[in-house]
């Protein structure tokens, strides 16, 4: 079996790019967005094993992504990881309130971002 379906949503290209890259090189199948909607979209059409979000979108913020997966039961299961460069406790605090199960925070870590989203997975492919 193949390694995981990954959604990234993220209105960067550069860093879309970034990821997508790394985690495709570990095996994964990364389905991009650039919008919130696109997200939500991708998110009902392919089920994927984990989302991850940037928190600021264009068009709908990723805490409203998260709530709007966590409400669907289609979707409730999957694990949302928020990624973002807002580091502060706070904001922490307000990714885990806003229904996300991690958090990654920006610039990332290339070495480590594979292992995070395995992290993350255990358990759910």
């Amino acid at each position: 079996m193949g390694k995981a379906k990954v959604l990234y949503i993220e209105d960067n290209l550069d860093n879309m790019i970034l990821v997508k890259r790394i985690l495709e090189i570990e095996g994964y199948h990364v389905i991009g967005a650039e919008t919130g909607e696109e997200g939500l979209a991708k998110a009902m059409a392919n089920l994927p094993d984990i989302v991850i979000t940037d928190i600021n979108l264009p068009d709908i913020d990723g805490y409203e992504v998260t709530d709007t997966l966590k409400k669907d039961t289609k979707t409730a299961h999957i694990p949302v990881i928020a990624m973002t460069a807002n580091v502060m406790k706070k904001d922490r605090e307000n990714v885990i309130q806003a229904g996300c199960d991690g958090f990654i925070s920006k610039p990332i870590d290339v070495d480590d971002l594979p292992g995070q989203i395995e992290n993350f997975l255990k358990g759910k492919v």
